[in-house]
């Protein structure tokens, strides 16, 4: 069963075309920091609308969105990484 799974990933594998590196590392880098850009405004945008509901949680509020923000461009920091590695 499982060399079957395998010869059958290496069929796919000789079909489906490799894209060239450049565009491939430029795409990677693109969608992800478009996706991190969007997920960074929308944490920011929340925190400062639960800010503005109650305004003594300010403190946690600020917390979490620094965390939120720091796990949003990972994303992009890791698409940074595998765009000069080339793949």
């Amino acid at each position: 069963m499982m060399m079957e799974i395998m010869s059958m990933a290496a069929e796919v594998a000789a079909v489906v075309p490799a894209a060239p590196v450049g565009i491939s590392g430029s795409l990677t880098l693109g969608l992800a920091g478009a996706g991190a850009a969007i997920g960074i405004g929308l944490i920011g945008g929340k925190a400062v609308e639960a800010v503005g509901r109650n305004p003594g949680a300010a403190g946690s509020i600020q917390t979490l969105a620094i965390i939120g923000m720091a796990l949003a461009e990972a994303v992009a920091i890791y698409a940074l990484i595998i765009a000069f590695q080339g793949r």
